[in-house]
């Protein structure tokens, strides 16, 4: 009978230690961001003045790619694809701009979205989700949820994300690991932005033209356990 029973305990216990392992502690993907892009301030923009997507400048595919540093970033940056005229494909619709929860679950909610080509990117809280073709790595988003479980040293440990972003029937759903289940939507009911996240909440998003102060510097997320304070990772 314990012979039977060890395995039981240990199979799934080893398994969670596997998926710890990965969402925590694993290599996080290199940040491939335009450095200029994540310096510069992106609440001086006006975000009611959209780009022309004609075709006229670079093509998605030509961008780096848009990933979160470490577990956020320390301002709000500057769009990733500004400079991409890339017209949308015929199933996208529109969703770009900058948009504020008034409604729902989560008031007071702000993000941005940039569309250009087959790509999107969301921009919100610290994190910057960014799929589709690129010049620097795969289609689906390769980052982090932004909220810090722990710190080991002074170094922060965030749970590591994958989706893709796809329209389907003028939804924009994100599908956890690019083929999992789908745990966001998003889509127009007439100028509202409509936001249903993972923990089961709607949301009901006005367009803004400008970022609010308070968004520019993102606050700490997360429960935050700390470890060994004094240590340092550094060698010598």
């Amino acid at each position: 009978m314990k012979k039977l029973l060890l395995p039981i305990v240990l199979l799934p216990l080893g398994l969670l230690l596997c998926l710890f392992w990965l969402g925590y502690l694993s290599s996080r993907p290199p940040l491939t961001i335009d450095p200029q892009t994540l310096a510069g301030d992106g609440s001086a923009l006006d975000y009611c003045a959209l780009p022309e997507l004609d075709g006229s400048g670079l093509m998605a595919a030509d961008i780096p790619k848009g990933n979160t540093p470490g577990c956020g970033y320390a301002h709000f940056p500057l769009p990733i694809l500004a400079r991409c005229t890339e017209p949308l494909p015929d199933e996208a619709d529109d969703i770009r701009g900058l948009w504020l929860g008034v409604e729902g679950g989560h008031i007071g909610h702000v993000e941005r979205i940039e569309q250009c080509g087959s790509r999107t990117v969301v921009t919100s809280s610290g994190i910057i989700h960014d799929y589709g073709p690129n010049s620097t790595a795969g289609l689906n988003t390769d980052d982090t949820e932004g909220s810090v479980l722990f710190t080991i040293g002074g170094r922060e440990y965030c749970l590591r994300t994958s989706a893709s972003m796809i329209w389907e029937r003028g939804v924009l759903n994100f599908h956890a690991f690019g083929w999992g289940p789908v745990v966001v939507r998003r889509y127009r009911d007439g100028e509202q932005l409509v936001w249903e996240y993972a923990d089961g909440s709607t949301t009901r998003m006005d367009r803004l033209c400008r970022l609010p102060g308070e968004h520019r510097v993102p606050p700490p997320r997360g429960r935050r356990y700390t470890f060994f304070s004094d240590f340092s990772w550094e060698t010598h």
